[in-house]
């Protein structure tokens, strides 16, 4: 019974996160993150390239910052 116990758990927090980041993504549309001073853009006449440096290191500082938050020993 105790396993069931931890499924259920962990399926009930697995739906919440999955809530809380649906409706990040909801509330958030009209906010664009990307094309940061830093970020590399590239273009030509049938060719554009983009690389998103800055975007990269602010979201890997954020996520970083959330992930020590939440397993925080």
């Amino acid at each position: 019974m105790g396993d069931l116990s931890y499924l259920g758990r962990l399926l009930l927090t697995i739906g919440v996160a999955l809530f809380l980041v649906g409706a990040f993504l909801m509330f958030m549309g009209n906010f664009h993150i990307s094309r940061l001073p830093g970020d590399i853009i590239i273009k030509r006449k049938n060719f554009t390239f983009y690389f998103p440096i800055m975007t990269g290191i602010i979201l890997s500082i954020l996520l970083t910052l959330v992930i020590n938050l939440f397993f925080r020993r």
